[in-house]
């Protein structure tokens, strides 16, 4: 008895003899479990007031109004200069955007380039992962490109149902005559390597589609002549040889699902206590109550009550037939804690989810120092996430798409086809959107200031991440702003940074202080 047996690994203590699960391989873990997982999730993403907020919470700070595309080519090694480095990244830029602001980037033509990654990101929260498709359709007049984008629902990725493809259990089958086997709609060969994904035409089990028959097409991960990407896998792994993601919210599911019955139970109790209910009793015993409700013989020398004529008011009083009395029930409950329990719950969520409770529930009521503190934590998932989602997502898009920019000649990039290694400088770039939100914006400027001033970063990505904008953009504005001011008001001459006073004010304000000193001590 060593090691962990006299602890978390005991098999005699009362506390846990009885705990015993089981911890397997990726798939019995996680694809065994996967669709139940997805339904509850998605239950959960759409009904659930705290399911839901998660969601939107990492959408917005993540992809917010979509992530931008800022060129970073490695002019140097490509025997460029600066100036014309810069000149190649704005005009690349202006194709890309020329692509990606256009609804023909989508294969469905429904959303433009930045709308698919809202869609794509909160799809994989949502679902675990889903895919993406590259296809290509003749140019058009109002885009010179070919590339279309075709997000798959997660749901529809799934192993093929059809004679020859043996079970070997509910998740993975074997592909006839090969050695290949398919998880939940990923096919690897025998060393576990990816090669193609299953798609099928509907989701299993939807009523709500005309066509009735179930088909898979099988779609090549990489392309056989070129090797380049035909499918996009957006998914955040957590362990090795997994296949399939996990929804988000699948480590909260039980504790949101009960957090909603809990409100759900309170809000009816809330209901409960806002009714103010009155019974009329009986309290002679020579009094047919049944005359009340108009049931019965009535006496006609005993009075009926006419329940129509009683009704509650400001200021009313009434008189009752002898024998006849009004109770009230008082559905009040003054032991109710919800608040409590409700931010004690929300916190381990919030934990959980590495979402710090007040981002989750929108309320900031700490001091200046914890909610910054909060955001600060916040920013690490964000920047995590944003980094993957480029990684599986954005910048594929982008190789792919600089290519056929290459190709087509509208843009110049020598040696692009010939080596990989030049290709990827070429491809280089990075990533912004505008900051989701800032707690002091006058601190947060001074910050910026100071790293501008120490050479910890550079001016294009403080206005990438503050903004979202291109750098070359704004000083051209500036520089054409403060040109017509000039012109126009040439008596108001602004200052690059008016909270930094020249230095005559300063020695203004030093001469002024030491007079104020030689006069106290006199």
């Amino acid at each position: 008895m060593s090691g962990y047996s006299e602890g978390g690994a005991s098999l005699t203590k009362k506390t846990l003899k009885t705990w015993q699960p089981h911890h397997w391989s990726a798939k019995e873990d996680i694809d065994y479990n996967l669709k139940t997982l997805r339904d509850r999730a998605a239950d959960l993403g759409m009904n659930s007031a705290i399911g839901h907020a998660a969601i939107q919470t990492l959408t917005t700070n993540v992809i917010g109004s979509g992530l931008k595309l800022f060129p970073r080519i490695r002019y140097e090694e490509l025997g460029m200069t600066a100036d014309e480095a810069r000149k190649w990244a704005r005009h690349t830029k202006r194709e890309f955007e020329l692509w990606a602001n256009d609804l023909h980037c989508d294969f469905l033509r429904r959303n433009n380039f930045y709308e698919l990654q809202n869609i794509s990101f909160a799809s994989s929260l949502n679902e675990g992962d889903n895919f993406c498709l590259f296809k290509h359709r003749s140019p058009s007049d109002e885009t010179p490109y070919s590339l279309r984008l075709h997000l798959i629902d997660a749901q529809r990725v799934s192993n093929p149902i059809s004679e020859g493809y043996c079970g070997i259990s509910q998740v993975e089958v074997q592909i006839p005559n090969t050695q290949n086997r398919i998880v939940n709609g990923i096919e690897v060969n025998r060393d576990g390597r990816l090669e193609a994904i299953w798609v099928c035409n509907k989701i299993f089990g939807s009523m709500t589609t005309s066509t009735p028959e179930l088909k898979w097409q099988r779609v090549k991960v990489f392309g056989q002549a070129t090797g380049c990407r035909n499918v996009l896998h957006i998914c955040k792994d957590t362990r090795p040889d997994q296949f399939r993601g996990v929804p988000l919210l699948a480590p909260v599911i039980e504790v949101i699902k009960q957090m909603s019955r809990y409100a759900e139970a309170e809000l009816t109790s809330a209901i409960i206590k806002s009714f103010f209910s009155i019974f009329f009793t009986q309290s002679a015993s020579n009094y047919d109550f049944n005359q009340i409700a108009g049931q019965g013989e009535v006496d006609p020398n005993e009075p009926c009550v006419d329940v129509s004529e009683y009704k509650l008011g400001a200021a009313t009083m009434a008189a009752l037939p002898r024998g006849v009395d009004v109770k009230s029930i008082d559905s009040s409950n003054a032991q109710s804690t919800f608040d409590v329990f409700t931010d004690a719950f929300l916190t381990q969520i919030g934990a959980a989810l590495n979402i710090p409770y007040e981002l989750l529930v929108k309320k900031f009521q700490s001091s200046y120092s914890a909610s910054r503190a909060a955001l600060l934590q916040a920013s690490d998932e964000f920047r995590q996430r944003k980094a993957a989602f480029v990684a599986d997502f954005c910048q594929p898009v982008y190789e792919q798409w600089l290519a056929e920019a290459v190709a087509l000649g509208r843009i110049k990039a020598a040696g692009f086809f010939d080596d990989p290694l030049t290709r990827s400088l070429w491809t280089s770039a990075a990533w912004y959107n505008e900051r989701s939100g800032i707690l002091d914006p006058v601190k947060e400027t001074q910050a910026a200031i100071l790293r501008l001033d120490a050479g910890l970063t550079t001016f294009s990505r403080e206005i990438a991440e503050s903004e979202g904008q291109d750098f070359d953009e704004v000083v051209a504005t500036l520089a054409q702003e403060r040109e017509m001011l000039s012109k126009l008001l040439p008596s108001q001459n602004p200052k690059v940074n008016p909270s930094e006073s020249t230095e005559d004010e300063r020695d203004d304000e030093e001469d002024e202080k030491v007079a104020r000193r030689r006069k106290t001590t006199s």
